[in-house]
């Protein structure tokens, strides 16, 4: 796979100087719950970064439940991680493949490429019985060099040309069916999806706790045209990312996420919900 990596790999590749691991551990029903973790064990020499604090920004208006980040803050956390774009990274999270979705794309939008998200995250390193660690470690501070690719990323205006037939592309609902047809909504205000939205849960592209394989992935999308602008988004562009991490996986090249997600297009009073 082009940007998964599995524990093996990381496990033989552990000391190695180039390579930076770090750790997304977060829950939404406890904001803390991600810091805590970290702090009682982690996989050696891993830095942490926070959610809510780290990878998004300030909740406003608009925006969603998890803004895009202030990316000079972002950015200077990345150069005290000794993060720069001569490192390999490899990111975490509990398995879920979200929290360390959100990194890994965030980290692809600067013009990052060799970022990978470990497949089975931390539950399943720790069960394999891999080394752990508590020490926080400290890094040479360093300078990141960005270079921004705007293409991977849709706004709220094109968002809305698609959703009234203004512009070709293909809307993917990353959240489960439930809160797509607005069955139950136990986070947002308002339950639906975006019109025009088909839905792809995001859950359906793994098995066991792991990613399935890009074979699998393409099978998911087989209605999906590969020709076509794709734009992913889920409730807050945290669930989003590992459709965008399947679709990529799966030859998918024209991929955008719509990061402030159905959170952010229900803030706007006159956008329609199907």
């Amino acid at each position: 796979m082009k940007y998964i990596v599995e524990k093996d790999w990381l496990l033989r590749n552990l000391d190695d100087s180039k390579i930076r691991i770090v750790d997304c551990r977060f829950s939404l029903a406890d904001k803390e719950q991600g810091r805590q973790e970290y702090e009682e064990s982690h996989l050696p020499g891993a830095v942490f970064f926070d959610v809510v604090k780290d990878l998004s920004s300030t909740v406003k208006e608009h925006g969603g439940r998890h803004p895009f980040p202030n990316l000079p803050d972002f950015i200077h956390k990345l150069e005290q991680a000794g993060i720069d774009e001569t490192v390999t990274i490899v990111a975490y999270d509990n398995g879920e493949c979200s929290f360390a979705g959100r990194f890994w794309w965030l980290l692809h939008y600067l013009g990052h490429d060799k970022v990978y998200v470990l497949n089975g995250g931390f539950k399943q390193w720790r069960a394999a019985n891999y080394p752990l660690s508590a020490d926080i470690p400290s890094f040479e501070k360093v300078h990141f060099h960005s270079h921004i690719r705007p293409e991977l990323l849709a706004d709220i205006e094109e968002v809305k040309a698609v959703s009234a037939g203004k512009k070709a592309a293909i809307l993917i609902d990353s959240r489960e069916a439930k809160r797509y047809l607005g069955m139950e909504e136990p986070i947002d205000k308002k339950a639906g999806h975006i019109p025009g939205a088909i839905n792809k849960p995001y859950i359906d592209g793994f098995s066991g706790g792991q990613f399935k394989p890009a074979e699998d992935q393409k099978e998911r999308f087989k209605d999906v045209d590969p020709d076509k602008q794709i734009i992913v988004y889920c409730g807050s562009g945290i669930t989003a990312t590992p459709n965008f991490l399947a679709l990529k996986e799966a030859g998918f090249d024209k991929v955008k996420l719509y990061l402030g997600s159905f959170s952010d297009w229900i803030s706007y009073d006159d956008n329609i919900i199907e």
